[in-house]
């Protein structure tokens, strides 16, 4: 593992022509909803999920129409802020549109870990976010990252919208079965992770060298950029290394989010040390 000043004063690993332009970008407004919507989440599988994670904080409200409340939980009955009513009330208390199948939670997110408690069992592989705002798209990442064993999510705290509303109904869930951190800096926090023995991996088309080649089953950081601008000049200069996805059949782009669930699967396979 490079030292800092090594991986600061080496020549960065990238392609001829690698664009890695980063651009002022306006502070997006991420509550959508009708006033203090942006703390609430709705969905079945989202608003279990929430309501079974211990690190959430108490519940502030539960609303659950007859049928729904009839098969909470025996305890979940008991809360004080749960309130039984129709569907169309619960409606109200959430942005248009908002598919909640007879539950709606309001409740803030899950405390934030630091870095060196996600990487505390330097093994397997994180995921950081880049600029990445949008809720379905972080929702779809959360997703993938349960679904192929990720030890947590790195976010920018200025630039990623709260683990509620469309995020956590998109992730289904998965925003309470996966850690994540938020951090200030994201180049601070790649430094404190080599420091703890992680290798950072770039995800970039105008790679060399495909994400194949570059794992070599080493504790990771897959490092994911926003669509149209990628992972920025100074992140990546903070990575080891870049990879891409090979596409044959010659189109030359995903959406973060399908990019992001091939990458995560291409680092959950056994490799190097960890072999079969």
């Amino acid at each position: 593992m490079s030292s800092h000043s090594e991986r600061n004063d080496r020549k960065r690993p990238s392609a001829q022509g690698g664009d890695f332009r980063s651009k002022p970008r306006k502070q997006k407004d991420f509550s959508r909803g009708q006033g203090d919507a942006k703390d609430w989440i709705w969905g079945t599988h989202a608003v279990e999920a929430a309501l079974s994670n211990p690190q959430r904080p108490t519940p502030k409200r539960l609303l659950a129409t007859p049928d729904r409340a009839s098969r909470l939980a025996p305890d979940l009955r008991k809360l004080a802020c749960l309130q039984v009513m129709e569907g169309q009330e619960i409606a109200k208390h959430l942005p248009q549109g908002a598919v909640h199948q007879g539950l709606a939670l309001k409740i803030d997110e899950p405390e934030s870990l630091s870095i060196a408690e996600l990487a505390a069992s330097n093994d397997g592989f994180l995921v950081m976010l880049d600029q990445i705002t949008d809720p379905q798209n972080i929702g779809a990442i959360f997703r993938s990252a349960a679904a192929f064993g990720a030890k947590g999510v790195i976010l920018q705290d200025r630039h990623a919208p709260v683990l509620s509303g469309v995020l956590a109904k998109t992730a289904v869930g998965a925003v309470d079965k996966v850690p994540y951190a938020r951090v200030v800096n994201l180049s601070r926090a790649l430094e404190e992770l080599a420091d703890l023995g992680w290798r950072a991996v770039a995800l970039a088309g105008e790679a060399e060298q495909t994400l194949d080649e570059v794992l070599d089953g080493a504790p990771t950081v897959l490092v994911l950029g926003s669509e149209g601008e990628g992972v920025r000049r100074l992140v990546a200069e903070h990575c080891d290394t870049l990879g891409k996805i090979p596409m044959p059949g010659g189109f030359e782009s995903l959406n973060v989010s399908a990019a992001a669930a091939i990458a995560l699967y291409e680092a959950s396979k056994p490799r190097g040390k960890t072999a079969v």
